[in-house]
C-alpha cells in the first residue's frame, strides 16, 4: 500500500514538473489549443480526458461524506488534471482498499 501510495504521489509530481516544463516555454495557448483541436484524433484524446475527469470526480463523490468536501476535492480534476486525481488517491486509497475489501 505505502509503494502505491508513493507511486501515485511520484507520478501527480511528474505531471506538475511537466505541465511547470510547458509554462516555461508557454507561447499563445489559445493558438496551440486551436491547432489542437484541429486535429480530429486531439479532440478524441481531450473527449477522453474529460470523460476521465468525470468518472473520477463519480469516484470522489462516492467515497467524500460531506457535499463541501465532494464539491471541494471534484471540482480541481478539471482544472488541475489527474495530478489532482493522484494526490487525493494516495491520500484515500487506505479507506477505499479497506472499503472494498469490507464490501466482498
Amino acid at each position: 500500500m505505502t509503494f502505491l501510495r508513493a507511486l501515485l504521489v511520484l507520478a501527480a509530481v511528474a505531471h506538475l514538473g511537466s505541465v511547470a516544463w510547458a509554462l516555461q516555454g508557454a507561447g499563445d495557448f489559445g493558438g496551440e489549443l486551436a491547432r489542437l483541436v484541429a486535429l480530429p484524433w486531439a479532440v478524441v484524446s481531450l473527449v477522453d480526458l474529460y470523460v476521465g475527469f468525470v468518472a473520477f470526480a463519480v469516484v470522489i463523490w462516492l467515497t467524500e461524506r460531506s457535499w463541501l468536501a465532494r464539491l471541494g476535492l471534484a471540482l480541481p480534476l478539471f482544472v488541475v488534471g489527474f495530478a489532482w486525481g493522484a494526490l487525493w488517491l494516495a491520500w484515500r486509497l487506505p479507506e477505499i482498499a479497506r472499503r472494498l475489501v469490507q464490501a466482498r
